[in-house]
């Protein structure tokens, strides 16, 4: 069983930074995809970012070049630094763990952190 707890969600005014985190329980997370989504209030829920175990990442085109995501296996959590944040960035934020192996398809999901930027 897999637990992921994100922190750091809060108000900012626009232009500002936040960093969020995750940490996730189980012996799992170094070879697994760890994603952060984020679902604004009647909108769909969406990937902001990825990191796959080897490295790879993947931004959406609406934060590229403003957000980082990162990882640190040793303390088996998954990092979002958020710059130059904006009003379309309000939404809650989830993290979500992906594995799949020859028995089965971990698919992990966080209880969500609010992030609002306003002035």
């Amino acid at each position: 069983q897999v637990q992921l707890v994100e922190s750091g969600g809060g108000l900012v005014q626009p232009g500002g930074s936040l960093r969020l985190s995750c940490a996730a329980s189980g012996n799992i997370f170094s070879i697994s995809v760890m994603g952060w989504y984020r679902q604004a209030p009647g909108k769909e829920r969406e990937l902001v970012a990825n990191i796959a175990s080897g490295g790879r990442i993947n931004y959406a085109d609406s934060v590229k070049g403003r957000f980082t995501i990162s990882r640190d296996n040793a303390k088996n959590t998954v990092y979002l630094q958020m710059n130059s944040l904006k009003p379309e960035d309000t939404a809650v934020y989830y993290c979500n763990l992906f594995h799949v192996d020859w028995s089965r398809q971990y698919d992990y999901w966080g209880q969500g952190t609010q992030v609002t930027v306003s002035s």
